[in-house]
């Protein structure tokens, strides 16, 4: 039994990561004294979560910026508190003007910071802004990548201009071959990233406590069965959830899924007259892990939390 007062914030937070609904959530964290990832394994194994193939809750507001030149690319976050400033012009060309200093200085957020404009920085641009606008801002992260030889590609979904969006990718290809067949094919890659979500590009780049964990609830679910059954069980469990969360193993969207990533990549080496690598992506949803008060929500849930 929990000793630790489960509060309405709790079964939000829980709810948001899980869709699950609100008595199970309030069961999870009971059963596990309030330990959010906890719960949402105990929701897993119960069958009542689908966590692992969600996507990150948008809470916040702003823009993601890209800029990119031959070799290198860097994405940036900027957040608001409306999306009506999101569609302002003069936030726009902050969220562009962060982004091309950051492909120039490298994605920390204190040099990005500190980096000069002219006679002033982008605090201060930042601060200029906030002044005319009259809505908090901050740069809240920022992200680079760059290749030896190959190109840097990008996307940004629901974009308003150009290098902006809500959800923004730069994908890194390494390759010898034609340079704008690769750019091209490189798009069409950041647009699956976009869609897909994955974790990793291959089964080796995702984090060991990642593949236990996600070992511990598949064997869970298969408790009461013989040994050699659940370890058979278990490793077909991970195959599926490496086709799910490994991009050279996913589905590719672009052809809604007819063949892998890996086989799109291998028919592209074909136009781009040379062998094609990933060498890295990164993606940024707007908002992934903040979170924001939700009246209506918060009210029956703080009603539910104190039944």
């Amino acid at each position: 039994m929990s000793t630790k007062t489960i509060s309405a914030s709790m079964v939000k937070e829980l709810r948001d990561k899980t869709n699950a609904g609100m008595m199970d959530c309030k069961a999870a964290l009971t059963e596990c004294d309030g330990d959010l990832e906890a719960a949402v394994d105990w929701l897993r194994k119960k069958g009542l979560s689908k966590a692992a193939k969600k996507a990150g809750r948008v809470a916040a507001e702003g823009l993601i910026g890209a800029a990119v030149n031959a070799t290198k690319g860097v994405l940036v976050e900027v957040n608001s508190e409306t999306d009506f400033v999101a569609r302002n012009d003069l936030f726009q060309g902050l969220v562009k003007m962060i982004a091309n200093v950051a492909l120039d200085v490298g994605a920390d957020i204190d040099k990005i910071r500190s980096a000069r404009i002219g006679d002033r920085t982008v605090a201060d641009a930042i601060s200029e802004t906030i002044a005319k606008i009259g809505e908090n801002m901050t740069l809240r992260r920022a992200t680079g990548l760059s290749v030896g030889q190959g190109v840097v590609a990008n996307y940004m979904h629901s974009s308003p201009g150009d290098g902006l969006g809500r959800i923004g990718v730069i994908v890194t290809l390494e390759s010898t071959g034609k340079v704008d067949e690769l750019k091209a094919f490189g798009r069409l890659l950041a647009m699956h990233v976009a869609a897909a979500n994955p974790q990793a590009i291959d089964p080796s780049g995702l984090d060991r406590a990642t593949i236990e964990r996600e070992k511990s609830v598949l064997a869970a679910k298969a408790e009461g069965k013989p040994a050699n059954v659940i370890e058979k069980i278990v490793e077909s469990g991970l195959r599926t959830f490496y086709k799910e969360v490994c991009l050279l193993e996913q589905g590719y969207a672009i052809e809604e899924g007819k063949k892998s990533v890996a086989q799109a990549i291998k028919e592209a080496e074909g136009k781009v007259g040379a062998p094609i690598k990933v060498a890295g992506f990164a993606r940024y949803a707007l908002g992934e892990g903040v979170e924001r008060p939700s009246g209506d929500f918060g009210g029956e849930v703080a009603a539910l939390a104190g039944a």
